[in-house]
C-alpha cells in the first residue's frame, strides 16, 4: 500500500477556527445526543421556546454568527456569544496559543481549511462508533495524538478527515469528534488490537477501505461498528491482554566481573547465602566461565601482548566504572558491541541526517546521498579509523553477545521465571512500578488475571525468543515493562521470589523498565459491553472476524520488526549491561542484601535522578499525560 506521510500543517489563526453556522449538524450528534441544547433550554426556562429542538437565537439567523450585540457602552463580543461557542471560542485561543508555543507553529492535531472551504462542505451526519486498530508502533511516539510528535493517532486523525469520515470543520480539533483510546501505548510499543471511540461520518459503505488508502502500512483499521451515544471505548473496556516478547539470553546471569555481579557474590558470601544463591541460577552458573575458556580466550591468545593487556585493561574498567556528579559514566564506553550499533545516533558520512517515516523506517530529512555530495565541500570529515586496540576490544565483545545469543534456556529456568511471574496475580499496590504514585495512591492498586510464560520458545535466525502474556484489567504508565524487568531480574541473579511481595509495600525502590520493543498490545477485551450489545440487536466489539488477517499483520509488521530491531540495535543486551556496570546503589535491591541495601527513592518530583539512569527508569513519561491505561 502506498505511504502517504502527513508533516505537521500551520494551524489556522484564532479567527480562522472558530466554526460557522452552517456546520453545526456536524457539531453535536446526530442520534439524539443534544447536550447543547438541553444546556440553553435550562437557562431559558421552561416555557420559552419548548417546541423548538434548536433553541436558536433569533440574531443567529440574521447574519450573526457570532452572535455579538454590535454597538451600545460597554459592549463585550463574549458577554454576547452563547456558552457553547464561548466555551469554543476559549478552547480554540488555547489550542492557538499551544501550538504558537510548544509546536511552533504546526501541530499533527489540527488541520486547517478556509472558511470556504468548510462552507462549501456538505453537511453530513456523524454516528457514534468503534474503530478497531491494529499498529507497529516503530517510529511513533506512542499511539495518543499531541501537537508536536508523530503518533499513531494523528496519522489516523488525519486519515480520517482525508476520508471524509471527519469534517472539514471538525478537522481543527479531534476533541470535537469526541476521540477516546481503550488503552494508551508508548513510544515504539505496537498494538495487534486496539480500539478508539469517536464520532465520524460512515455513510460511505467503503469507509474503512477508504481511510486505510491513505494509511501507512504499519497501521491498519480492521472495522468501524456502530455503539450506542455514551459508549467510551475507555470505560467500556473490562480487561487488556499484553504480550511482550525478550530474548531467552535475557534470563543469564550477569557476568562475574560486572558491578553487579560482584556486589551479588559478595553480598551473599557476606550473608552466608553463596550456596542457596548458586542453586538458584542452576545450569547458568558456569555460564560466563565457559564462554571466556571457549570463545574470549582463543582470541585474547592471538592478540599481541601489549594490545591483550590493554583490552583486559579497558573491559575491567568499562565493567568497573563510576556516575559522575552529573550522573553520567565515568569512562563512557564508546565502543559498541557490534558494527550495527556503531554510532547509530549519527549518520554517517555522505549521507543525510534520518527520521522515521509513516511507515516506521528511516525517511531522510535533507538531501539525498548524491545532493549532499554536491553542496558539502570536498574536505568534509572522513570515517574514523579504529586503532588495533579498539578493534580488538570490538571483537571480544562481539564474541560476547553471540555468545549470549546462542544460549538456549531450559524448562527449569523457565520455571523459575513462571514463578516469579505469578508472584503479581491478584489485587496489589503497583506504584513502584509506574511513575508519580505514592503507596497511600489507590489507583496504584491494580488487578492481574494472568501472567503466562510459553513454555515453547521460538528461534528467530540465532536468537532464541520467549513470549510472555498478561491479562489485568488495566495497567499503568511503564508497569508491564517495569513488571517485566523485577521477574527477570529476580531469575538471572538468583533473588529470591519474595522481593516481588516487598516491592508492593510503602520503600520507594527503582525498578528498571525493559526495553519497549518487545511488547504489544494483543487485544482489549469487552464483555460486559457486548451483553448490553447484544440485548440491543448491535454487533459486539470482537476482533475475532479478522484473526487471520490480524495474525498475518502481526508476523509481517510487528515480529518482524521486533527482531530486525534486537538484531540491528541489540537493544536487549544494551539494556541488561547499562542495568550490570553502573556503580549504582539503585537496582542493589537485588542482591541478597535485598531492598533496604538499595537506594530509597524520595519524593520523585524533588529528587534528581543521574541522567544515565533515567532511561532505564523509565521517570520520564515520553510526553504524555499519564492517564491510567499505559505502559
Amino acid at each position: 500500500m502506498a505511504t502517504q506521510d502527513t508533516p505537521p500543517v500551520p494551524a489556522p489563526t484564532a479567527a480562522a477556527v472558530v466554526e460557522p453556522t452552517n456546520t453545526k449538524s456536524n457539531d453535536a450528534a446526530d442520534n439524539g445526543d443534544r447536550s447543547g441544547d438541553r444546556g440553553q433550554k435550562r437557562g431559558r426556562g421552561r416555557d420559552n421556546n419548548n417546541n423548538n429542538n434548536n433553541n436558536r437565537n433569533p440574531n443567529r439567523d440574521r447574519g450573526n454568527p457570532n452572535n455579538i450585540k454590535t454597538g451600545g457602552f460597554g459592549s463585550n463580543k463574549r458577554d454576547f456569544m452563547s456558552k457553547r461557542d464561548q466555551v469554543q471560542d476559549s478552547r480554540a485561543a488555547k489550542r492557538r496559543k499551544v501550538i504558537d508555543g510548544a509546536a511552533d507553529g504546526n501541530s499533527y492535531m489540527s488541520i486547517p481549511f478556509s472558511t470556504d472551504e468548510i462552507a462549501a462542505e456538505e453537511r453530513r451526519p456523524k454516528r457514534k462508533v468503534a474503530v478497531l486498530i491494529g499498529y507497529a508502533g516503530t517510529g511513533y511516539h506512542g499511539i495518543q495524538i499531541n501537537h508536536k510528535e508523530k503518533t499513531i493517532e494523528g496519522d489516523l486523525f488525519a486519515a480520517f478527515v482525508k476520508a471524509g469520515a471527519i469534517s472539514k470543520a471538525n478537522a481543527d480539533d479531534p476533541k470535537k469528534s469526541s476521540l477516546v483510546r481503550c488503552a494508551r501505548t508508548d513510544k515504539g510499543v505496537h498494538a495487534a488490537a486496539n480500539v478508539l471511540s469517536l464520532k465520524l461520518i460512515v455513510e460511505d459503505d467503503d469507509i474503512v477501505d477508504k481511510i486505510n488508502s491513505h494509511l501507512p502500512d504499519q497501521i491498519k483499521v480492521w472495522g468501524i461498528q456502530r455503539v450506542t451515544n455514551g459508549f467510551s471505548c475507555y470505560q467500556a473496556c473490562d480487561s487488556r491482554w499484553y504480550e511482550y516478547l525478550m530474548p531467552s539470553y535475557a534470563l543469564l546471569p550477569p557476568q562475574p566481573q560486572s558491578f553487579l555481579g560482584k556486589k551479588i557474590i559478595d553480598a551473599a558470601k557476606e550473608k552466608g547465602t553463596y550456596d542457596e544463591y548458586v542453586d538458584r541460577l542452576d545450569d547458568v552458573k558456569n555460564f560466563w566461565d565457559e564462554v571466556d575458556k571457549n570463545d574470549i580466550q582463543p582470541i585474547l591468545e592471538k592478540m599481541d601482548p601489549d594490545i591483550r593487556a590493554e583490552v583486559i585493561r579497558i573491559l575491567h574498567d568499562t565493567a568497573d566504572q563510576e556516575l559522575t556528579d552529573d550522573g553520567e559514566p565515568s569512562k563512557p564506553d564508546t565502543d559498541v558491541v557490534s558494527k550495527d550499533v556503531e554510532m547509530k545516533d549519527t549518520p554517517a558520512e555522505g549521507t543525510t541526517a534520518t527520521e522515521p517515516s509513516k511507515d516506521g523506517e528511516a525517511a531522510t530529512t535533507g538531501a539525498t546521498t548524491e545532493a549532499t555530495t554536491e553542496t558539502q565541500p570536498p574536505a568534509a570529515k572522513a570515517e574514523r579509523e579504529f586503532t588495533p586496540v579498539e578493534l580488538a576490544v570490538r571483537q571480544v565483545k562481539a564474541a560476547y553477545v553471540a555468545a549470549k545469543r546462542r544460549y538456549r534456556v531450559t524448562p527449569a529456568r523457565l520455571e523459575k521465571l513462571q514463578e516469579a511471574l505469578n508472584q503479581y496475580l491478584g489485587t496489589h499496590n503497583f506504584h513502584n512500578y509506574t511513575i508519580l504514585k505514592s503507596h497511600t495512591d489507590p489507583s496504584a492498586r491494580r488487578h492481574i488475571k494472568s501472567f503466562q510464560v510459553n513454555p515453547t520458545p521460538i528461534r528467530i535466525n540465532d536468537t532464541e525468543w520467549l513470549s510472555l502474556k498478561v491479562h489485568g484489567q488495566s495497567f499503568m504508565m511503564h508497569q508491564i515493562r517495569k513488571m517485566v524487568a523485577m521477574a527477570v531480574l529476580i531469575v538471572r541473579c538468583g533473588a529470591p521470589m519474595s522481593l516481588v511481595n516487598e516491592s508492593y509495600g510503602p520503600r520507594r525502590i527503582s525498578i528498571p523498565k525493559a526495553p519497549g520493543l518487545g511488547l504489544m498490545l494483543e487485544r482489549p477485551v469487552f464483555d460486559v459491553s457486548n451483553k448490553k450489545f447484544k440485548e440491543l440487536g448491535r454487533e459486539p466489539i470482537d476482533f475475532g472476524k479478522w484473526d487471520g488477517e490480524i495474525q498475518k499483520f502481526k508476523d509481517e509488521h510487528i515480529y518482524k520488526r521486533m527482531f530486525e530491531l534486537e538484531e540491528k540495535e541489540n537493544s536487549f543486551h544494551l539494556f541488561f549491561n547499562q542495568i550490570d556496570n553502573f556503580r549504582t546503589d539503585y537496582f542493589l535491591w537485588v542482591t541478597p542484601g535485598g531492598i533496604e541495601a538499595s537506594h530509597e527513592r524520595s519524593d520523585r518530583t524533588a529528587e534528581k535522578i543521574p541522567k544515565a539512569l533515567q532511561a532505564e527508569l523509565g521517570d520520564e513519561a515520553d510526553g504524555v499525560a499519564e492517564d491510567g491505561s499505559s505502559n
